[in-house]
């Protein structure tokens, strides 16, 4: 099924009409994650959404904006768009990134108003896994989304900025270790969220290891961008958790309760791009 560019209203009803989770799995704790070394069930978005077992809008979604260039974006910013923000895994396969891009892209998680924060408004694209359990089904690695929309908006694209969670055992970190991996193939916009993490307070180190976590393969979609080269952030479930108020049982609570950790990161990520994009004139 090919997804359709949807209003804010429709996108509230979906957001509304999200199944109950767990607070695990709404704010993306251990089984909002992605376990070390496990095996995709689907090979592709392709094959995923070939299943004739899945159906959309109930095992999962795909939500989107791509804003055109005489679009009147929010509080008069600048409409020609640098960046898409994506989350692949969002929903309840890696939970909290599908909040954290829509915080980056401009728009509040809980009823998608702008953000009053200066700053770029993005575009953005996610595939969330709706499902009361079992998410985890849905995961298709990065090198290998294929799906058409996303494809598209990030070959447009200038920047991509890819949000992914990932165990603690999976990274490196110790156990309950709150951060980030930084990753991907432009230097420059490593280097700035770096530096706007550590400025933020939020403990950020540079991925390395396994291709998929560092997000150094050209055929990792945060690297399909018209400059070929993007970045991928991985975030660890306890610093996910801490950015959503305990004892939500649902997504669209989580979203209507964001802690002051979640706006820090979003700042800084969001800072980070507008760095980025100060040195990418349109002439």
């Amino acid at each position: 099924m090919v997804p359709t560019v949807i209003n804010r209203r429709t996108l509230l009803s979906a957001l509304a009409a999200a199944p109950a989770l767990s607070a695990i799995d709404a704010i993306g704790a251990t089984l909002g994650s992605t376990p070390a070394n496990a095996a995709d069930l689907y090979p592709s978005n392709t094959a995923l959404y070939a299943d004739p077992s899945l159906v959309e809008g109930v095992d999962y979604g795909r939500r989107y904006r791509r804003h055109l260039i005489d679009d009147q974006s929010p509080q008069g910013r600048e409409p020609f768009i640098r960046t898409t923000v994506i989350a692949l895994h969002g929903g309840g396969i890696e939970g909290g990134t599908s909040e954290l891009c829509l915080a980056v892209a401009g728009y509040h998680p809980a009823d998608l108003a702008p953000t009053p924060a200066a700053g770029p408004v993005c575009d953005f694209w996610m595939f969330e896994g709706l499902r009361s359990s079992n998410n985890r089904a849905l995961h298709v690695t990065s090198t290998h989304c294929d799906d058409g929309v996303a494809r598209a908006m990030c070959a447009g694209s200038l920047n991509v900025l890819s949000l992914h969670g990932c165990t603690t055992a999976r990274d490196g970190q110790e156990a309950g270790a709150q951060a980030v991996l930084v990753g991907g193939l432009n230097p420059a916009f490593r280097q700035y969220l770096m530096e706007e993490f550590a400025a933020a307070g939020v403990r950020a180190v540079t991925a390395s290891g396994e291709e998929e976590l560092a997000g150094v393969s050209p055929e990792n979609i945060c690297n399909r961008s018209l400059l070929g080269m993007g970045a991928q952030v991985e975030m660890t479930p306890e610093l996910r958790a801490a950015m959503f108020a305990p004892g939500k049982t649902t997504r669209a609570e989580a979203a209507a309760n964001t802690l002051p950790l979640f706006w820090s990161f979003t700042s800084a990520v969001r800072t980070a791009i507008q760095r980025l994009e100060a040195t990418q004139p349109i002439l």
